[in-house]
């Protein structure tokens, strides 16, 4: 998953830095990045904290969606889960 997702952001037109930003990594596999799109990723992942502090919520959902292409089958760095 790293390997892909690196060659993906390197064949990219922006400069994404995937591994640190939840609207990056969105960008990278092709989803709506937006402010509205993450709160409602975050509610469809059980984010019960306050979604009006975006930057608690994208580090939350960061994790989480790394966690999920885990989960099923990616290989995603160890240090990227904890």
């Amino acid at each position: 998953m790293n390997a892909v997702l690196n060659e993906m952001a390197a064949k990219h037109p922006e400069k994404l830095d995937w591994k640190k930003s939840i609207v990056d990594l969105m960008k990278l596999v092709g989803m709506d990045s937006s402010l509205s799109a993450r709160k409602e990723l975050a509610t469809e992942l059980g984010y019960t904290g306050d979604q009006s502090d975006s930057a608690k919520m994208n580090m939350w959902l960061h994790k989480q969606v790394l966690r999920k292409f885990a989960e099923n089958g990616g290989k995603v760095p160890q240090e990227l889960l904890d």
